[in-house]
């Protein structure tokens, strides 16, 4: 794996990848906390935003269960390119300058194809889970129960249907540690830096490969916060949703040199 990664570094010319601690992580989180209260309207404009798309998705996706938790696991794929404009604020924050919410949309203008192209490839992703999610359930449940609750109830702690849910938790679950390798620093090195999406993701790999054990916390802190943000009927996401975008600036300016 190293090896073929440094071939790869050879190839694209990628920047260096420093080794971090365990404790980088909450360290990150402790840094977004002080670009959050510099920038707290830019910021949680964007908590609010979060929220708001979260509503919109519970609303029209509550009668068709397989759509929803399609939805919800399709917040996690797209969240990092959303988040472009904390990325923003963050990086204007480390050159001392404080940031309006209309100062932060500057950050998707950045290097400006390559981040339509690295978005066109997330909507592929999403695309192509809504569509093996859809055949899944088709096939195994076809007589789908209409409403959410229902479907937590018959499907999901049905033991008839053990077999079929972990199935589909594993298929989302490597799809979504595929989509974090890619994805940890990507966004916010294209932002930064004029890269191309294939460099950026291949030096987000990378950055994985070499610290495995600081990403899988990493990793676990994203999804338990944001999961977090759900339990609370979404209100949680207006200050969850920035903490986690700014301190997946510090994460790539920690990683990358």
């Amino acid at each position: 794996m190293k090896d073929s990664l440094t071939q790869l570094d050879q190839h694209f010319a990628l920047p260096e990848v420093r080794r971090v601690g365990l404790n980088r992580p909450l360290a990150w989180l402790k840094s977004s906390m002080q670009d959050m209260l510099a920038n707290p309207i830019a910021s949680l404009a964007y908590g609010l935003l979060f929220a708001i798309a979260g509503d919109v998705i519970l609303i029209f996706a509550w009668r068709n269960p397989y759509l929803f938790t399609v939805a919800v696991s399709g917040f996690f794929l797209i969240a990092p390119l959303l988040a472009g404009g904390l990325y923003e604020i963050s990086r204007r924050q480390a050159d001392g300058q404080h940031s309006t919410f209309f100062d932060s949309l500057a950050g998707w203008s950045r290097n400006g194809q390559s981040m339509a192209m690295y978005g066109l490839l997330l909507a592929l992703v999403a695309i192509v889970w809504e569509r093996t999610s859809a055949v899944f359930f088709a096939l195994f449940v076809p007589g789908l129960t209409p409403d959410l609750a229902a479907f937590v109830t018959n499907v999901l702690l049905n033991a008839d249907y053990r077999g079929l849910t972990l199935a589909w938790f594993l298929v989302g679950g490597m799809l979504a540690i595929l989509v974090f390798a890619i994805s940890v620093v990507s966004i916010p090195m294209l932002i930064d830096r004029d890269v191309d999406f294939v460099t950026a993701m291949m030096t987000s790999l990378r950055s994985v490969a070499q610290n495995p054990a600081s990403m899988l916390l990493w990793a676990a802190l994203v999804v338990l916060l944001t999961l977090a943000g759900f339990a609370t009927l979404l209100f949680g996401l207006i200050v969850l949703m920035p903490l986690l975008g700014h301190a997946s600036w510090h994460a790539y300016r920690d990683l990358v040199e």
